[in-house]
């Protein structure tokens, strides 16, 4: 069957659309850090369903982003890890992050209160 012609205007279309929607950059930052199986990732992105953690995880790896791998245990394991194609995203989620991390650091200097929760982050903070 014959490809349909995509068209971007611009190149961050392209990464847009591989990276587009609310959790993939978010997933992408914690398997840049380790490897990572299904219910750890409801553990550290608690808003997130298992149908959209599923539908994102599905995206990324048909896009090569992502890799599944099943153990053949019972009950079995699955655990997910960035290809190498997908590590080549790296440089640009850390862009993603430390600039989230300024910006949050200004917002904090003009008076608002925000929680920060990744711990390894410098600027970790819990608002109470």
């Amino acid at each position: 069957m014959k490809q349909p012609t995509l068209t971007y205007n611009i190149g961050v279309e392209a990464t847009l659309s591989v990276i587009n929607g609310k959790w993939k950059a978010i997933i992408l930052c914690h398997l840049k850090r380790q490897s990572m199986r299904n219910g750890e990732f409801l553990r550290v992105i608690p808003n997130i369903t298992q149908k959209v953690l599923t539908q994102q995880l599905r995206e990324l790896e048909y896009d090569d982003i992502i890799h599944r791998e099943v153990f053949p245990e019972i009950p079995p394991r699955v655990e997910y890890c960035l290809t190498d194609y997908g590590q080549t995203l790296a440089d640009l989620t850390d862009q993603m992050c430390h600039w989230g991390e300024r910006h949050i650091e200004r917002q904090r200097k003009a008076g608002q209160k925000i929680n920060l929760l990744d711990t390894q982050s410098p600027y970790y903070q819990k608002v109470l």
